[in-house]
């Protein structure tokens, strides 16, 4: 487990062509994720490949908040609670310190990801309130799901409960 840096672009956009339901970015954008947001960022290696990422921030708006961009687990390494240890050690950075909540925006058809995060939020004992996030009129393609908002907290300031 650590940050990434530029040169695991690449290895992270092919997990998300990979995944089958992640919205994939240019690789410029997850050039900036591993360089200028990589304090909120993790990679998770399995013999020297990339077995998991979760690219994150702290919205200026809400600074008790991070918010996971996009999680991702690569299909040899799914079903062994990795993106849940990723989350974990999201919250364990010192980037991270004074977060009380987590957020992330989800679709309808994005099942894996709406299990993750409600299991999380029974796993660190928090509420999951579930809202609406962006509207499928905001993106440029018609076709584009809406995405609810999952925000789980808040989350105790102790981490200790969230680690073990």
């Amino acid at each position: 487990m650590r940050n990434p840096t530029p040169r695991d672009a690449k290895e992270i956009l092919n997990l998300v062509r990979e995944s089958g339901t992640l919205d994939e970015n240019s690789c410029y954008a997850y050039l900036l994720l591993c360089d200028h947001f990589r304090n909120t960022c993790l990679v998770a290696e399995l013999e020297e490949k990339i077995a998991g990422f979760v690219a994150a921030y702290r919205p200026p708006t809400r600074p008790q908040s991070v918010f996971v961009w996009q999680i991702g687990v690569a299909l040899s390494s799914r079903k062994h609670g990795l993106a849940k240890y990723l989350l974990r050690h999201l919250l364990a950075l010192p980037a991270t310190e004074g977060v009380r909540f987590l957020e992330a925006t989800v679709t309808p058809s994005n099942v894996p990801s709406q299990r993750l995060f409600k299991s999380f939020a029974d796993e660190v004992h928090a509420p999951l309130e579930i809202v609406t996030g962006f509207e499928s009129e905001h993106f440029d393609t018609p076709s584009h799901e809406e995405e609810s908002l999952f925000r789980i907290g808040p989350i105790r300031a102790d981490l200790d409960s969230i680690n073990s």
